[in-house]
């Protein structure tokens, strides 16, 4: 459970594209935390509803995000409790 932000954890064994959206549970995009090409190695990234007005739309709930790589895709769920 997150708020308003939590970090998110990743580790890339090789060099890629890395891009990483929240959905809610309706699948609607809510944002996109990362979208670049990264160097092998530990990384993380931070999503803060109160980022860009996010909050007014946000309520609590389960949310998604999904890390896509060549090759990988990864969802998992979070929960937003305000």
């Amino acid at each position: 459970p997150f708020n308003p932000e939590t970090t998110i954890e990743y580790t890339i064994p090789k060099a890629t594209n890395v891009e990483i959206k929240v959905y809610d549970v309706l699948g609607r995009e809510i944002a996109t935390l990362v979208n670049e090409f990264k160097q092998a190695g530990k990384y993380n990234a931070k999503f803060n509803i109160g980022d860009a007005g996010r909050s007014r739309g946000m309520s609590s709930g389960v949310y998604f995000y999904r890390m896509s790589t060549e090759g990988f895709t990864l969802v998992k769920k979070m929960m937003l409790l305000k």
